[in-house]
């Protein structure tokens, strides 16, 4: 003989979640055996008129009759779609009843779902075939998608047929809108949510491609760096405040190694190797890429390690430097540009595009091994960081003057070697 299974249900009120007016939202708990869900039933009530003894008002005024009225109106429907799931044998689950209830199909695909979905299969494969930062773009990506459906629909996932350029479109108005994300940031949550789509799309789940007429393009964004003089500047004042030095310290290696603020944070002794002709170099796995970078020392930079060599914090922390919050450390280097002169808006990333551009490139190292120490997987990345000075654009033009002067004008534009 089957055993039947322990069905229950619950209604109840959340009282954290008050609407505009006051009232509570009721919802419905489903209960099968060990295993639980709940939904709202799309009815709220004055919390002072609530019993959760009586799971539903008490008195006998006319909104308390009004809820307890649809309050056993639902009881019915779960009676109803309960006998109909075990006339067509179906397993009794409270997901299967839920769906049942809200006239969703068992089979049926959600996208917001396969989204939470793919995420686990990332979450199983970090350290593998994706980094921790990557895992965390795409939870932010769903994050933003549930919030949008909740707030356009009402509900917390829709089925993959409702996918259409206007639900895309619309999911790049919230974007930019409601959660203030710039364009840049928008399209990068848009190409994740892109991928999982295009899945959907190759798996035969969809008719269509929403996404095939929308183009997904980043706008160049000039993040600057600082040219030899302004790294002057910071490297030669004196702070009176040990803090703004411990800054300026940290931005100074950032600007000599070209690490990026979550790998500098990460450095510690056993990242030090020593080559063959004795020189000091740092072998780091980047958090962002898992892509190897291998970057000499320069005598500015070991002069900062030696500084802290014997920090208090870098000693209980076994870290190369004292690293601060990213946060603060962009806050801070706003009041070093200020003590220094210096007017632009300094940062942390600042400092990878300095190492890119003014330590390394203008002073002729070629692109290829700046992208190496920088752990690019392509050289094309590099050119995103790196920008030509003036100064080197004019040097390596001077080579030309000659070449093409006429003779009389020659002896003004010496060949430079």
């Amino acid at each position: 003989m089957t055993t039947r299974s322990r069905i229950v249900f619950l209604f109840y009120i959340k009282r954290t979640k008050l609407l505009k007016n006051g009232e509570a939202p009721i919802y419905l708990k489903i209960r099968v055996d060990k295993q639980s869900t709940e939904l709202a039933i799309f009815k709220s009530v004055n919390p002072r008129l609530w019993s959760a003894e009586k799971s539903g008002a008490m008195g006998t005024s006319d909104e308390a009759k009004d809820v307890n009225k649809y309050i056993d109106y639902v009881r019915r429907q779960i009676s109803e779609h309960l006998a109909k799931m075990r006339e067509e044998g179906l397993d009794i689950t409270p997901i299967g009843l839920k769906n049942s209830l809200l006239g969703k199909k068992s089979d049926e695909k959600r996208i917001a779902e396969i989204f939470a979905m793919h995420n686990e299969s990332v979450r199983l494969l970090v350290g593998k075939d994706y980094t921790q930062a990557t895992l965390q773009r795409y939870e932010t990506s769903l994050l933003h998608l549930r919030t949008y459906i909740q707030s356009k629909y009402n509900v917390d996932d829709i089925p993959l047929a409702d996918l259409d350029p206007d639900f895309v479109q619309g999911f790049e108005l919230y974007l930019k809108s409601a959660r203030n994300c710039n364009h840049n940031t928008t399209m990068k949550y848009l190409k994740n949510f892109k991928k999982i789509v295009r899945t959907c799309f190759g798996n035969g789940w969809i008719k269509s491609d929403p996404f095939t007429n929308i183009k997904l393009r980043l706008k160049k964004v000039d993040k600057g760096f600082l040219t030899e003089d302004e790294l002057d500047l910071i490297q030669n004042k004196q702070f009176s405040c040990e803090r703004l030095q411990q800054v300026a310290d940290v931005f100074l290696f950032g600007c000599y190694t070209g690490f990026a603020y979550s790998d500098l944070k990460r450095l510690t002794t056993a990242n030090l190797v020593t080559s063959g002709d004795g020189r000091l170099w740092i072998h780091a796995r980047r958090l962002k890429t898992n892509m190897e970078s291998h970057v000499p020392v320069l005598p500015a930079a070991m002069d900062i390690l030696n500084r802290y060599r014997n920090h208090p914090f870098c000693e209980m922390q076994n870290v190369l430097l004292p690293v601060l919050s990213n946060q603060k450390l962009n806050a801070y280097l706003k009041e070093i540009a200020d003590v220094c002169g210096i007017n632009k808006n300094i940062t942390t990333h600042m400092a990878r595009h300095t190492f890119a551009t003014t330590i390394t490139l203008n002073n002729d190292i070629p692109i290829e091994s700046v992208s190496k120490m920088l752990g690019h997987s392509s050289i094309s990345m590099t050119q995103n960081y790196a920008k030509l000075l003036d100064k080197k654009v004019g040097k390596d033009m001077s080579k030309l003057y000659n070449k093409y002067s006429p003779p009389t004008l020659r002896v003004l534009y010496p060949h430079s070697n």
